[in-house]
């Protein structure tokens, strides 16, 4: 079997690797030229965080070590409050952590790995045009400006958010698509190492200074330094037009960050910079008969608070897979199974990824959140088995996103129910006591 793969990131190239390990011929085709020659690559650099999803997909081709090596541990989220305040929230027990990962490294990593497989051929600079599924046939644009046209028996979508074979499939098929731009926008700032090449902050945290409506995350690199994302509504971005509009947001809101950063490099990144959106996508089907299948963002973008879309996306590469151990190379079955079952969960988790956001920006402050949190991690400790926290089930476990909403639905109802009964009762019995022992009194005084 003859697989084409459209689409060179971190899925596309995971997948190839999935693919030629059950023995196809593989043709991938990246529109970019190769990022291992390039000094520089233009896009998001915003930094990976692994989790235990990615993770296990990565460890079934035999990366998962190599990757994490590259890796810093991230224990906790270390909380900056607006007065500059630093306070822990742990992810989990103190076994359970995310990973930092460097995004071009991890791409590297996997392109080589698939072009380490003999029946895996990289084809770069090759821009997909269309397609005839029906015939699995695929025409690209090399970069001499002349068309290239592939035949295979799958065709496999992992073109990201913006997916050219998506838009084809739209076209073609009939196709439920949506797509959602929240308010807000990011923008990337870094805090170098400092003078004597250390971290300026504690390594092992993924760092967040929550602002309600909007938010800062930082988190660490191997050169020392850290990525910092600002996320906030696109009219705050643009309502800050000067070095001294951005001095006094920024000694407002993220003073300790200052100095961090550094002046005179926090005003020349910002004021050169420009905001970013962010979309949420969702679509169904995610295969055309027997011929075409999206992968990863093509077919799920997500907002990026969960730190699940390269999870996510890396985790579909391994359902696939399991899928095909199922039922061989009978691809028809195996692309309907694939989209019945995936569908949902990808949802789901772009549903929770929406929910983290108000989480990290706002909640995180909050005194019944902490509280609500403290109780959660109790039952987890007293019931490890029965009563999971949200976060565990998203990050620590591979158990189904749409199964995890409704478990944490049900969960947190069982639970604001006791508190709102221990609630009640610690109103009622001291009401009841002071009343009884007042008709006790009233008794007493009446017999005199």
């Amino acid at each position: 079997m003859h697989a084409i793969i459209v689409g060179g990131g971190l899925v596309g190239s995971l997948e190839a690797c999935f693919l030629a390990k059950r023995g196809l011929k593989v043709d991938l085709f990246e529109a970019r030229q190769d990022i291992r020659l390039l000094e520089h690559v233009k896009g998001r650099s915003i930094n990976l965080a692994l989790s235990v999803r990615g993770r296990e997909a990565l460890g079934a081709v035999g990366l998962e070590q190599e990757v994490v090596s590259g890796g810093i541990r991230m224990n906790a989220r270390k909380i900056h409050d607006i007065n500059g305040k630093l306070s822990a929230q742990a992810y989990g027990t103190k076994d359970q952590y995310i990973l930092s990962i460097d995004r071009r490294k991890l791409n590297e990593t996997l392109l080589s790995a698939a072009e380490s497989n003999s029946n895996v051929t990289l084809h770069f600079k090759h821009k997909f045009i269309k397609a005839d599924l029906d015939e699995g046939k695929a025409v690209f644009l090399n970069s001499d400006g002349q068309e290239v046209e592939a035949h295979a028996d799958l065709i496999v979508g992992c073109d990201g958010a913006y997916s050219a074979l998506r838009r084809h499939i739209m076209r073609t098929t009939r196709f439920d698509y949506s797509q959602e731009y929240i308010p807000h926008g990011y923008m990337e700032l870094s805090i170098p190492p400092s003078k004597d090449d250390k971290f300026q902050m504690d390594h092992n945290f993924l760092h967040i200074w929550p602002r309600g409506e909007f938010m800062m995350i930082a988190l660490p690199n191997q050169d020392k330094s850290f990525t910092l994302t600002l996320f906030m509504p696109f009219n705050i971005f643009e309502s800050i037009k000067t070095n001294e509009d951005l001095l006094i947001f920024f000694n407002k809101y993220f003073k300790d960050s200052i100095d961090l950063i550094g002046m005179k490099e926090l005003c020349d990144c910002f004021l050169s910079s420009k905001a970013l959106p962010l979309v949420s996508i969702k679509c169904w089907p995610y295969h055309v008969g027997k011929n075409a299948l999206l992968l990863g963002d093509a077919a799920h973008a997500m907002v990026p608070f969960y730190g699940q879309g390269m999870n996510c996306g890396l985790e579909d590469c391994l359902v696939l897979d399991e899928i095909f151990e199922e039922f061989g190379n009978d691809l028809e079955s195996i692309l309907n199974t694939y989209s019945i079952s995936r569908n949902p969960d990808a949802k789901a988790i772009c549903d929770l990824a929406m929910y983290n956001y108000v989480e990290m920006r706002d909640l995180v402050n909050s005194r019944s959140f902490l509280f609500r949190k403290k109780v959660d991690n109790i039952l987890h400790m007293i019931m490890p088995n029965s009563f999971i926290p949200l976060y565990t089930m998203v990050s620590f476990t591979r158990l189904r996103y749409h199964q995890i909403i409704k478990k944490w639905r049900f969960q947190k109802k069982i639970v604001d129910s006791a508190l709102y009964a221990l609630l009640l009762s610690s109103f009622i019995i001291p009401t009841v006591f002071i009343a009884s022992n007042k008709l006790k009194l009233w008794n007493l005084w009446g017999r005199k």
